[in-house]
């Protein structure tokens, strides 16, 4: 068939702006921004940074945003937000400083303010109320120490601290790990292991049980008191915390023993060990987090160099292993994850920070199965040893929730 020449040019019109329409239609859309500590070289204590990376709500594919903007300190290894993402804390384990950034719309951080601890910082945590900064520190010694926040997040004068021994064996080496506080700001949970009863590669010194995890119970005028029972044992070496959103659940990894270890939140927030656990993971887990609705959770393996998914049960808090499209527990990142977050704006993907591949490994989460599968182009390349991983919805998108 032949065209007249102003046919032709009806014709190319039509297909230009079919393609025009196909190129707006694939624009990248934004959900969340994805923020990422690492060092800015790979020497030891080379000064810290934060890089920015949006994410497609599409594909699920990251890519560069705004400034990367210095940490504040050296050798960053933990961040927290507040529950309005207005917020972000960057712990510096390098210069013992905790840092402030306020989080633009855009994605563009800015420094505010910090407080320098008397130990290095290990992990940050903040309650659900943004009324307080929980700071994790010490490496030979373990302190739990209660910031206030103000209105805008600048950290105030410290309200409470709490040093963790054992009863038992108060002269033991408690090295701390990680502290998640419950989403209705009543309890606080750290956990440690005794280095003077695990030390491998070194002497030991101490018969006293390994891992434990610490409890306090938080008034209303920010005073810690020692929950019933604490503190309870917990594996071997817990290196990570959740709790569901529901205020019901906590879980621990063992990093030594390749396993979750899960409790039941009592009366003034005691815990009670899970009586079908622990509940088996890949090798050397490092990193748990659940997804906004509290069905399910993740692990990353840094070992292994991979993401375990679990389906919750609501009734129990069992973990039972989900199967991915490959007949596979597991699913396979870059080298050494260290870090892992589940998006909150659609609960839709999960991230990993991996540690020696200097880079994030991407996922989409089937929110009908819990089926992880890899996202476009992933891995993402960072910069030197990505410790710590946090993600900040961007836009009007709601972000997912669950009730009791």
């Amino acid at each position: 068939m032949k065209f007249s020449k102003t046919s032709q040019l009806v014709l190319a019109s039509l297909v230009g702006l079919g393609a025009a329409s196909l190129l707006v239609g694939c624009q990248l859309v934004t959900i969340d921004y994805v923020f990422v500590a690492n060092s800015a070289g790979t020497a030891a204590g080379s000064n810290g940074q934060i890089q920015t990376y949006a994410v497609d709500s599409q594909s699920g594919a990251l890519r560069p945003v705004a400034k990367t903007v210095a940490s504040g300190g050296s050798d960053p290894v933990s961040m927290a937000l507040t529950s309005d993402y207005f917020s972000l804390y960057v712990a510096n384990q390098g210069n013992n400083t905790v840092a402030h950034f306020g989080i633009a719309d855009t994605g563009v951080l800015s420094p505010l303010d910090n407080v320098t601890t008397s130990q290095p910082p290990v992990s940050l945590a903040v309650n659900k109320a943004n009324t307080y900064l929980y700071v994790l520190s010490g490496t030979t010694s373990a302190t739990l120490t209660e910031y206030s926040l103000d209105k805008t997040g600048k950290i105030g004068a410290a309200v409470a601290q709490q040093a963790l021994s054992l009863p038992a064996n108060p002269g033991d080496t408690i090295v701390p790990t990680a502290v998640v506080v419950l989403s209705n700001n009543s309890g606080v949970y750290v956990s440690a292991y005794d280095q003077s009863a695990y030390n491998p590669g070194g002497t030991t010194t101490s018969t006293a049980h390994p891992g434990w995890i610490f409890g306090f119970s938080v008034d209303s005028g920010g005073a810690l008191t020692a929950t019933a029972g604490s503190p309870y044992q917990a594996g071997v070496k817990p290196t990570s915390m959740a709790a569901d959103p529901t205020d019901r659940f906590v879980y621990a990894t063992d990093f030594a023993s390749n396993q979750i270890i899960g409790y039941t939140v009592q009366s003034g927030d005691a815990l009670r060990f899970m009586v079908n656990g622990p509940f088996k993971t890949g090798n050397e887990p490092t990193s748990i987090a659940i997804d906004p609705r509290g069905i399910y959770m993740y692990l990353a393996n840094s070992l292994d160099s991979t993401v375990s998914g679990y389906n919750i049960s609501l009734p129990t808090g069992t973990p039972s292993t989900l199967v991915n499209t490959v007949s596979s527990a597991a699913n396979t990142t870059d080298t050494n994850p260290v870090a892992l977050a589940v998006d909150p704006a659609l609960g839709r993907f999960v991230y990993t920070a991996n540690y020696l591949g200097n880079s994030i490994s991407g996922f989409r989460l089937n929110p009908d199965s819990g089926v992880l599968t890899a996202t476009q182009a992933t891995p993402y390349p960072t910069g030197a040893k990505p410790t710590a991983l946090v993600i900040v919805p961007h836009g009007n998108h709601a972000t997912q929730s669950v009730t009791p």
